[in-house]
């Protein structure tokens, strides 16, 4: 982990990339600038179908 990690802090200060290792902070007002947050519909598992006897 390190320089050539795309998933930290550093990895992304290296590639000149944004991401959740390094978020955007507004110029402005010096705060993090909040991204809109997006409903994740709950995950359900189908049952398994029944084997026929």
């Amino acid at each position: 982990m390190g320089k050539g990690d795309r998933r930290t802090r550093r990895g992304k200060i290296n590639r000149s990339s944004y991401g959740n290792a390094r978020p955007h902070v507004d110029i402005v007002t010096g705060a993090a600038v909040a991204k809109p947050a997006v409903a994740k519909a709950a995950a359900t598992k189908k049952a398994a179908p029944r084997k026929k006897a």
